[in-house]
């Protein structure tokens, strides 16, 4: 993979959140479908949501820390940045890049109950 792994997993999770939220909102989606990708695949609630994000916690922790982690995850397919996302071999780059799948999805108009996998 061309991106360094360490570099993004030292990435605040609180930098990249804004990006999701402008990336939906732009395609007229909301800020709590967004959270409730988020809550689907981590657990964390919007209380959890917000301490994360005041603590300035990354990539790495925010996904080792993760309330509860959704078993249907791997059911997340397709490209993203140009990669399989089911082809990725690094658990945290894969975890990383479902999040990223799932705000893709919703920016691109796909109904909630297909990206909550139901």
């Amino acid at each position: 993979m061309a991106t360094d792994p360490t570099r993004v997993y030292r990435m605040p999770f609180a930098g990249v959140y804004p990006h999701y939220i402008a990336k939906a909102e732009k395609k007229g989606r909301t800020k709590a479908e967004v959270h409730a990708i988020i809550e689907w695949l981590t657990g964390y609630d919007e209380k959890a949501l917000q301490e994360v994000m005041a603590k300035k916690v990354d990539f790495e922790h925010f996904f080792a820390q993760a309330p509860r982690m959704n078993p249907n995850a791997s059911m997340i397919t397709g490209l993203i940045c140009g990669y399989r996302v089911e082809e990725i071999e690094d658990p945290l780059m894969r975890q990383i890049r479902y999040l990223d799948k799932l705000v893709d999805e919703l920016a691109k108009g796909k109904a909630m109950e297909k990206i909550l996998r139901k």
